[in-house]
């Protein structure tokens, strides 16, 4: 047996414990990674400037997205965990119905490492709060965070219960073929597709969050100057290595001259204002390694000699990881930065003139994860909400909708993803709902009219429901 599978082992005997724990069980040890992270803050800011070249500030905003969910899953776990009555049917009449929510048992998380401490633990949140046994498959792409994660977990956790599993695609491959109950996936759609065929070998159920080409619409009634702000903060945050991140933004024709105005000036404004330069700021990170930083130049130079106007950016440095934050218009659709995801710091513009000309352009590419809509106008909110399909949805505003309520549901749809996670919504993922009916015995309520020979009042009973 190999160092994966017999660790596997030992989580899967820990199953039956974990359903059994108790809710102040399963707090404490929220509670104590919570503690671990705060210990090692200092650590994670200087691995999230190392993989990323992140700001303090922007870290410890991913660590509160932490903190958020344990705190929430804290205080309701107690309430999460009884028995939930159901009414009654005309069926069930004189029975008792409940749902009782039961550990599924071991859950894979393969993570992300774009936000790799967050990505490593707010999934494992709701499976501990689920008495779930749970292995964490930290990013390669991220070594010192994944480094931290696992000292964090082997600190506060037995090994039985929670396992950090270190190294590239060949260890994700092993674990892809254990039977794991349920696995969350963070990532691409490529491997997306390669873990739904490894949880269908074991009947897991999955949770996928895959991201995908995040439109924003702006209609002509729309505040300029404030999307302009936000869009700016959005795309470049991370270095729009983001999975809700605007990726292109369809503009009425008659706003997108002063919109591409500003957004050059809201770009130097949040990111130059010491007109050191882009490439000098604090607060314009890295992308993660060299390969995807040639990825994300690739779709630029392919987007300009296809026709592509440069309104701001444009460089680059590859060795150092950097790509400047970029605005781009006069866009086509055999560009491929319109049909590949670009997870970097580059923003395209279209145009419309029709809402239809909206819907159009948005469903000749898969269902995002996200959408954004400015406008001040509310029937053109309510059009643009109703006749388009996301994950999730802001209206005058983007990248606020994750990791900050954790009674809103996140997540994707189509091949942005499936299943949700977030408070109660990541608890029943990561449960078994069993629905369960208790019968009593005494003679007034436990007829058995419905068993054979058939009687003719049960006979008119049934027949009358078919009319």
């Amino acid at each position: 047996m190999s160092d994966i599978a017999d660790k596997f082992a030992k989580l899967q005997s820990s199953r039956q414990r974990l359903r059994n724990s108790s809710a102040a069980e399963r707090a404490a040890k929220l509670k104590a990674i919570w503690a671990g992270v705060v210990e090692r803050k200092d650590d994670i800011f200087i691995a999230g400037n190392k993989e990323r070249g992140t700001h303090d500030l922007d870290i410890a905003a991913e660590l509160v997205m932490i903190k958020g969910e344990i705190d929430f899953a804290v205080k309701n776990l107690s309430k999460w965990m009884k028995p939930e009555k159901i009414k009654n049917s005309l069926n069930t009449m004189g029975k008792r119905c409940e749902i009782r929510r039961q550990s599924k048992g071991v859950v894979l998380n393969l993570s992300a490492y774009n936000a790799p401490t967050a990505e490593c633990l707010v999934p494992a949140i709701p499976a501990i709060a689920a008495g779930n046994a749970v292995a964490i498959k930290p990013s390669e792409h991220a070594p010192h965070s994944a480094q931290i994660v696992q000292e964090i977990i082997n600190r506060t956790l037995p090994a039985d219960e929670c396992e950090v599993f270190q190294g590239g695609v060949e260890v994700s491959q092993e674990l892809l073929g254990l039977p794991f109950n349920h696995i969350y996936y963070t990532g691409g759609m490529g491997v997306g597709k390669i873990v739904m065929k490894a949880a269908a070998d074991h009947f897991a159920s999955i949770t996928l969050e895959m991201g995908g080409k995040s439109p924003v619409i702006i209609d002509e009634t729309a505040e300029l100057e404030n999307a302009a702000t936000k869009l700016a903060w959005g795309r470049v945050m991370n270095a729009g290595q983001v999975c809700i991140a605007p990726e292109y933004v369809i503009i009425h024709e008659s706003k997108k001259d002063e919109f591409l105005t500003l957004m050059e000036e809201k770009i130097n404004a949040l990111y130059n204002s010491d007109g050191a330069g882009l490439d000098k700021s604090q607060y314009v990170p890295r992308i993660i390694n060299e390969r995807h930083s040639g990825r994300i130049k690739a779709l630029v130079d392919d987007a300009t000699k296809k026709g592509a106007t440069v309104v701001c950016g444009g460089g680059s440095d590859i060795a150092n990881h950097y790509i400047e934050p970029t605005v781009l218009t006069d866009m086509s659709e055999d560009m491929d930065i319109m049909n590949e995801e670009v997870f970097g710091p580059v923003l395209s513009v279209l145009t419309y003139s029709n809402r239809e000309d909206v819907l159009d352009i948005i469903n000749r590419r898969p269902s995002p994860l996200a959408l954004y809509v400015y406008s001040t106008n509310d029937e053109a909110i309510d059009y643009f909400l109703t006749n388009t399909s996301s994950g999730s949805a802001v209206v005058n505003n983007n990248c606020i909708q994750s990791g900050t309520n954790p009674r809103l549901p996140f997540g994707g749809v189509g091949s942005s993803g499936m299943g949700r996670i977030g408070g109660f919504e990541g608890f029943k993922s990561m449960s078994n709902e069993r629905s369960i009916v208790h019968q009593p015995l005494d003679r007034f309520r436990d007829i058995l009219i419905m068993l054979p020979p058939y009687s003719e009042r049960y006979n008119n009973l049934i027949m009358k429901g078919l009319k």
